[in-house]
């Protein structure tokens, strides 16, 4: 019986696509080890010295690659809404905007329906209804309330501080304010957005069409109007109308944002919107 070598098989990942440094081309092995380029992950390196011999090469498709994920995430994240979206006293969804139909309170970061604040407050309640936190006086010590919770990654503060970026906090003192900064409410946004924070997400889609980019704006009033997001659609209709959306997309945002508006409904809120005259 004759035998005969069988030629060693590269070892490959789980797309089946053979391992090899993208530099020196050395196969993945027990002694070689092989690591993804963190940002794109589109190649594998022995060492970092190859991986910086290869930068000059790589950095481009790196850099378009890294964009695209990080596009993958921003739109595949945050669907669904968090828990602050919902009354803490009655557990139901608030109607959006979430600003009219309930009260922030900075101590908690949390937003009673107006049905539960206006319940509370016949009871002689005027503390946070939730927690029980007397309210501060002056608005730098609820911005401080408001930083505490952002440190917490609670996405209501986070949006909350994104608009006080957004518009600036007139009247307060540099050291206890907030300046404009666009970039930074972008950012704020962003993040609260990908927590499933409804304003943000259209917040950003604002952002969007201000640089004239209007696809990834309408991909963003799409995701916000299938939360409940009103001005959305509506966003999403007058963009059909000039051809930066299909009417397709706005009969789509229309349904979805009609079934999240019904999830809303409750008796005790119509009948307190109606007190307020909303």
């Amino acid at each position: 019986m004759s035998c005969f070598r069988v030629p060693a098989v590269p070892a490959t990942d789980s797309d089946g696509r053979n391992e090899a440094c993208a530099n020196c081309g050395k196969h993945a092995s027990d002694t070689v080890k092989l690591k993804d380029c963190a940002a794109c992950r589109l190649v594998k390196y022995c060492g970092v010295d190859c991986q910086r011999a290869h930068r000059k090469q790589h950095k481009r498709a790196c850099k378009q690659r890294a964009a695209e994920l990080k596009d993958e995430k921003l739109y595949s994240q945050g669907h669904e809404r968090p828990e602050g979206d919902f009354c803490p006293l009655c557990t139901l969804p608030i109607p959006l905007p979430v600003d009219k139909h309930s009260h922030f309170k900075a101590c908690c970061s949390k937003r009673s329906c107006i049905g539960c604040s206006m319940a509370t407050q016949k009871r002689g309640m005027y503390d946070c209804p939730f927690c029980r936190t007397p309210m501060p006086k002056d608005d730098a010590g609820k911005l401080a309330m408001v930083q505490a919770r952002v440190a917490k990654k609670d996405p209501e503060a986070i949006n909350h501080l994104a608009q006080k970026h957004f518009f600036g906090v007139p009247g307060l003192l540099q050291k206890d304010g907030v300046q404009q900064d666009a970039a930074k409410a972008a950012e704020f946004y962003t993040k609260a957005a990908m927590q499933g924070h409804v304003v943000s997400r259209h917040n950003l889609g604002g952002c969007e069409g201000d640089k004239l980019n209007h696809d990834r704006a309408v991909r963003h009033f799409l995701i916000s109007a299938k939360m409940g997001c009103k001005d959305s659609v509506e966003t999403i209709n007058r963009a059909s109308m000039v051809g930066f959306a299909t009417k397709e997309q706005y009969a789509e945002a229309l349904k979805e944002y009609q079934d999240a508006a019904e999830e809303m409904k409750s008796p005790d809120r119509d009948e307190a919107a109606k007190l307020l005259g909303y």
